[in-house]
């Protein structure tokens, strides 16, 4: 994007190297992006990591980006960048991975909501541990908006993740997680502008055998007025989930459906076969040759997707 404005600080010389990059998308936060800072930066300053704390505006209509710049000087690892136009969370998380300077990467949100004192223990983690890739707070409860139809809605999505990438998911979408910012560069040009960008990351690791550890964390009734909205943002994210499988394993959406199609006009062209042999009606050779093209289809998609480079 570039109608981008990045105030940067000045660096003492003393400073220890960044190896932590936390990206806090900002959207009309200003009663409470200071405290949230506050929070973030006070908990980075005593865990021993040297860190820069990227805080993006996403063109608020409102006073955030001001409250930013008025406590910049206060906070020497904080970035104040601002965008020209609103381009989504997504966006935000995505430009802020790409000029992150740590090598692991924290995304988290402004609202209050995730208990981000707890992020250098999520940076420890994976830190501690090389075969691991990602580290994800998985909220125990939901307190969002909606709740009555977000957590039936968000259990079958997260059930449909599960069966397609094969592995147990206890929080899709959760907005706090640290991952190595080499291993996820490949996938960053991936993430959609919205929302279901922390889908489509989760589902890029998990697709391509990359190590996540789900750690239980508490969620907070965020601050603010939430930006979700239910309708749109959980047709995307069901889109997101089918996207991101077809992307690295298309046969895992197409095949099932294809297999079924072909099972069913089987049984039927027996059954057809025996109540008035050598008829064949044109709805037998239509689920037929459905459930043919939809499994030539998912073979040439998995073939494209092997023979293809990594992202």
């Amino acid at each position: 994007m570039s109608d981008t404005r990045d105030d940067t600080p000045q660096q003492t010389a003393d400073a220890p190297p960044v190896r932590v990059t936390v990206v806090l998308p900002c959207y009309n936060e200003e009663d409470h992006v200071v405290d949230e800072v506050k929070r973030i930066c006070a908990a980075m300053d005593g865990s021993g990591y040297g860190y820069e704390l990227l805080a993006v505006d996403d063109a608020s209509t409102d006073d955030t980006l001001e409250r930013l710049r008025d406590v910049q000087t206060l906070y020497p690892h904080m970035r104040v960048i601002a965008f020209g136009h609103n381009g989504g969370s997504g966006t935000v998380r995505r430009i802020g991975s790409q000029r992150a300077r740590g090598e692991f990467v924290v995304w988290t949100d402004a609202d209050m909501s995730y208990p981000n004192e707890r992020i250098p223990e999520l940076v420890a983690m994976l830190d501690a541990d090389p075969e691991l890739d990602q580290v994800v707070g998985a909220r125990t409860q939901e307190m969002g908006s909606h709740k009555a139809l977000r957590v039936p809605a968000k259990w079958m999505i997260r059930k449909i993740a599960e069966r397609l990438t094969n592995t147990r998911i206890p929080d899709l979408n959760s907005g706090l997680r640290v991952f190595r910012r080499d291993v996820a560069r490949p996938y960053l040009r991936l993430l959609p502008p919205g929302f279901s960008c922390v889908t489509t990351i989760t589902l890029a690791f998990l697709s391509n055998q990359h190590p996540v550890r789900y750690v239980p964390i508490e969620y907070a009734k965020r601050a603010g007025r939430s930006k979700f909205h239910f309708v749109s943002d959980a047709y995307r994210y069901i889109l997101q989930v089918l996207r991101m499988v077809m992307y690295f394993n298309p046969l895992k959406v197409l095949m099932p459906p294809a297999l079924v199609l072909l099972g069913l006009g089987t049984a039927k062209f027996v059954f057809d076969q025996v109540r008035n042999p050598l008829y064949i009606p044109n709805n037998t050779v239509m689920i037929l040759m459905t459930g043919l093209i939809i499994a030539a289809i998912a073979l040439l998609a998995d073939l494209i997707v092997r023979s293809r480079e990594n992202p």
